[in-house]
């Protein structure tokens, strides 16, 4: 069952060294090319890395980045940040990277004409952005999901977009998309113990 997936899948940082099979990976990046989004304009697309040069510049470019960032911190939070910031280069140890991008769903705002209210068009342009944010997040969903059934491990990781227009340079990305997510991918040298979730009841409202 479905729900039973859903349950038993967890975020993986420690993988094997082993590179799955390229149909492995492409059955996971099936069923992520399986999601729903806003107008079916499957707003994504996915760089599989496997180059571990580059892999490792990424890397070494979010460390930058965190340690830019950290001068900027209280200087007692200084140490307890690089180790949070630490998370964000876990995606070096993993046999393959995948970058997903997506890019803004361009409908409405090529409709309205120049007279339209300034927050009507600031309103229309979130909205687009999100539509092909949301539609490549729920395109991630299936990819980790699938890829839980196959015997591999993932994790959806943003961290790394502290240092996002380095690593656009470093994957070689067109100013037309913007990246999603870094989502490690390998076999598991782990098994994480399952985190605590809130309550239905507390994150729910129902207006009747």
């Amino acid at each position: 069952m479905i729900d039973d997936v859903m349950r038993a899948r967890r975020s993986v940082r420690r993988f094997t060294a082993e590179v799955p099979d390229r149909a492995l990976i492409e059955r996971a990046l099936a069923a992520a090319t399986s999601a729903p989004s806003a107008s079916n304009k499957q707003p994504w697309r996915f760089l599989v890395v496997t180059n571990r040069e580059r892999v490792a510049r990424a890397a070494a470019a979010v460390r930058e980045a965190v340690e830019r960032v950290s001068r900027h911190v209280p200087p007692a939070l200084q140490p307890a940040f690089r180790a949070y910031g630490d998370y964000f280069t876990r995606f070096e140890s993993a046999p393959v990277v995948i970058v997903a991008l997506f890019r803004t769903l361009t409908v409405l705002s090529n409709l309205v004409d120049a007279r339209l209210a300034e927050d009507d068009v600031a309103r229309i342009a979130i909205m687009e952005r999100d539509s092909g944010l949301i539609g490549t997040a729920l395109a991630l969903q299936n990819l980790m999901l699938m890829a839980h059934t196959l015997g591999l491990g993932t994790s959806g990781m943003t961290g790394p977009l502290l240092a996002a227009d380095a690593l656009r340079e470093i994957f070689e990305i067109t100013p037309s998309w913007e990246i999603a997510a870094l989502v490690p991918l390998g076999f598991p040298a782990e098994v994480p113990p399952s985190t605590t979730r809130k309550p239905v009841s507390r994150v729910v409202e129902w207006l009747e």
